[in-house]
């Protein structure tokens, strides 16, 4: 029977899940081999379902990013962990990711317990091993973990030195069914540059604000089009959004300094992605108590359907 595919090629979905902080975008860029979510210190630094896709002439895999699993306090917040429990759905294995503890944390046991209805392969895999002093080390949080679930398998990995992230992929691979590639060759995300950018634009905020900032901006691209000057430059206006006029003044910063910071920093990754040179227009506007509001999320791109 003529399948129209190669019956010997793999394809699959696979979701990255785990609590803020543990490594999941800083994997997913690694394996893709692109920039294509954004990775600050910041918990939450991800709030949208983030596709992945690694394409070889054997396999490809869509890895899915989610947001970390954490005690919502806002709509925002429960949208967030929504998306991630979601994300376990229709797809061929699970990343569970943690990192080396020495006694099993609640926010995992919550994630764990969640997943227990799952028919699917779920790896346990603890990043972040290049942090420990020895890498026998390792073997305390194995054993506290490995009987909380029945796991496929256990990979302790460094994303950081490239430790033992091959030998994870080629173990999905293995339990990938056979099947078609879904996704075109050099597709590697499954969002637009409209969201890149603003992703990029708000990954400079998180990297240069603390306290309450991180939490309560939010970065929508208005406009993008070639220059009509001069077709080498795109031009491109945005706004940042925040909650109270206090937290607009810090953006803007002292003399303009912070915005102008976050603006050159912003253009010299957009000029990646694009591969022409930029213009960026940045504004700043109040939205106060946006995470809360349902119009105002929708507004601002998080509505319940962009997590889906």
């Amino acid at each position: 029977m003529d399948f129209g595919f190669d019956t010997n090629y793999k394809s699959g979905f696979v979701a990255i899940i785990g609590r803020p902080n543990v490594g999941k975008s800083t994997f997913l860029n690694k394996v893709v081999g692109k920039k294509v979510a954004i990775m600050s210190d910041k918990p939450q630094t991800t709030r949208n379902k983030i596709l992945g896709i690694v394409t070889t002439d054997e396999y490809q895999i869509a890895f899915t990013d989610t947001p970390g699993i954490h005690k919502a306090k806002t709509e925002l917040g429960r949208r967030m962990v929504d998306a991630s429990y979601s994300a376990t759905s229709g797809v061929d294995a699970v990343i569970f990711m943690t990192t080396p503890v020495k006694s099993v944390l609640q926010g995992d046991q919550i994630i764990l317990d969640n997943l227990k209805k799952l028919r699917i392969p779920v790896f346990l895999v603890i990043n972040k091993v290049d942090q420990l002093k020895k890498f026998n080390d390792i073997d305390l949080t194995i054993a506290i973990y490995k009987d909380l679930y029945p796991f496929a398998g256990i990979f302790p990995i460094s994303v950081l030195e490239n430790k033992n992230v091959d030998k994870l992929l080629d173990t999905i691979r293995s339990v990938l069914p056979f099947g078609p590639k879904f996704y075109p060759d050099d597709m590697v995300s499954d969002h637009d540059n409209r969201f890149l950018i603003s992703e990029l634009i708000r990954e400079k905020i998180l990297l240069g604000t603390k306290e309450e900032i991180p939490h309560s901006i939010a970065v929508v691209v208005d406009e993008i089009k070639k220059n009509p000057d001069n077709d080498s430059y795109t031009d491109i206006l945005a706004t940042i959004y925040v909650e109270r006029d206090s937290q607009k003044k810090i953006i803007i910063g002292k003399d303009g300094d912070m915005i102008k910071n976050i603006k050159n920093k912003s253009i010299a990754d957009i000029k990646k992605l694009l591969n022409t040179k930029v213009h960026l227009d940045l504004w700043v506007k109040v939205k106060k108590d946006w995470k809360d509001k349902a119009q105002l999320l929708a507004s601002l791109g998080y509505s319940k359907e962009s997590f889906e």
